[in-house]
C-alpha cells in the first residue's frame, strides 16, 4: 500500500487531528495534555504499534520519525507544534 493511500485513512474530520506518537515521548504526553485541555479532539496512533505509520510520519519529516506529527483536516501536517497552532489550525 502506498503512503499516500495509507495516509487518506489518517485524514480526521473536522476539528480534530490525528497525532502520530510513541509510548516514550515527552512531547507527545505533553501536547496531549494540552490538547484536552483545550478541548481538541484527536485520535492517537502509536507508530511503533501501527504498521506503516512510522513511513508516513517519515514522509512528513525527511525521512525521521519526529513524533509528535500531527496530521490535519485538510491532509497537511505539523512537527511538535505548539498548541496554539493547534488551536489555530482545528477551529477549537
Amino acid at each position: 500500500m502506498s503512503n499516500e493511500l495509507n495516509l487518506d485513512q489518517y485524514v480526521p474530520a473536522t476539528g480534530g487531528v490525528t497525532m502520530f506518537t510513541t509510548s516514550w515521548c515527552g512531547y507527545c504526553r505533553n501536547l496531549k495534555r494540552l490538547m484536552d485541555q483545550k478541548g481538541v479532539a484527536y485520535t492517537e496512533v502509536n507508530i511503533e504499534e501501527v504498521e506503516g505509520t512510522a513511513e508516513i510520519v517519515e514522509s512528513f519529516n525527511n525521512g525521521n520519525q519526529t513524533v509528535p506529527t500531527l496530521i490535519f483536516p485538510d491532509g497537511t501536517a505539523a512537527t511538535n507544534p505548539r498548541i496554539e497552532e493547534v488551536v489555530e489550525r482545528v477551529g477549537a
